[in-house]
């Protein structure tokens, strides 16, 4: 193997023409140049300098050796700056994957934190709902998903169609598929983003503070993400009804737009309402109380990543400036 070390060398040789003054402009001994062109030539299989004397010249082998050392050494030096800068967070790229009410709150505070710190580290932003921005983690798509999950719910006995229609193939919530692992993945714990209830403004229950889900078993329903929506099913179904879901979107302006129009009720995580006005609409306390866990997650090997250790440090700092009850 032809090493670095070697190749400068040879270039001090071809430029001064003998061993002892390669010796001197490279600050060593005269042996040690010697022993060092014995191993290049050694690992080249072949003859690189011609000693008539006490003179040197280059054989063909030599000529093209000392021809293309210059690239490959000033390439070398080119990556040693370019890891360095990015050790030193002068540099460095993060591919961030957040689920919206994410991208909206927690993602904005946390990026603009990074960049005043370390205003060479770049960060490309994708929108995707976990479980498929878990994927993208595993896959190398990114290197942060932001993403979130619901505790499992115990259904009430005799109550489940509706979470069946959901589909055969849509994971469970407390399985590998519908969650992340806990082995596999560097798992940063966020908040705990509670959900709340939405009427419309004019509706029975509208400034009733706290209520049981129960009380609104005869409404209509609005429902957002498919994972949002089967939670939904089970958290009604464990109070005893299952919910008649009219509307289904994972656009939360659109939830809020169907809700104040009186066209149904609906529960959104407190970080979504954070992000949209809640114009026409009234929000109550929902009792259970429900809550889903957002964390940032990443590989162990990427975690040691200077531009991926700030940002989850950043991200931790943006989730604890968000107001929670």
């Amino acid at each position: 193997m032809i090493e670095p070390r070697h190749l400068r060398v040879l270039r001090a040789v071809a430029a001064t023409g003998s061993f002892s003054a390669a010796a001197r402009e490279l600050g060593c001994t005269q042996p040690a140049v010697s022993q060092q062109m014995k191993a290049l030539e050694q690992s080249s299989g072949t003859p690189l300098l011609v000693r008539t004397g006490r003179e040197m010249r280059l054989t063909q082998a030599g000529e093209a050796l000392v021809r293309h050392a210059a690239g490959i050494l000033a390439g070398l030096t080119a990556a040693e700056e370019e890891v360095a800068a990015i050790a030193g967070l002068r540099a460095g790229r993060v591919r961030l994957v957040s689920f919206p009410s994410g991208s909206s709150t927690l993602v904005p505070t946390a990026l603009a934190e990074l960049r005043e710190s370390f205003p060479g580290t770049r960060v490309s932003l994708v929108e995707a709902e976990p479980p498929r921005s878990v994927e993208m983690l595993r896959a190398g798509d990114c290197e942060i998903a932001v993403a979130f999950r619901y505790p499992e719910v115990q259904r009430a006995a005799g109550v489940g169609a509706a979470a069946d229609a959901e589909g055969p193939g849509a994971p469970a919530e407390g399985t590998a598929e519908g969650s992340w692992g806990k082995d596999d993945l560097v798992v940063r714990p966020l908040l705990s983003d509670r959900l709340v209830g939405v009427v419309p403004e004019g509706h029975r229950l509208a400034g009733a503070g706290a209520v049981d889900i129960g009380e609104l078993a005869g409404e209509p329903w609005i429902a957002g993400c498919p994972r949002c929506r089967r939670h939904l099913v089970d958290v009604c179904e464990a109070a005893g009804f299952t919910p008649r879901i009219d509307f289904a979107t994972d656009d939360y302006p659109a939830v809020i737009g169907l809700v104040a129009a009186g066209l149904g009720v609906a529960v959104l995580p407190e970080l979504a309402l954070e992000s949209v006005r809640a114009k026409g609409t009234a929000t109550v306390e929902v009792e259970p109380a429900v809550r889903r866990e957002v964390v940032a997650l990443t590989l162990p090997d990427l975690a040691r990543v200077p531009a991926v250790a700030a940002t989850l440090d950043r991200l931790e700092s943006a989730a604890r400036r968000e107001p929670r009850p």
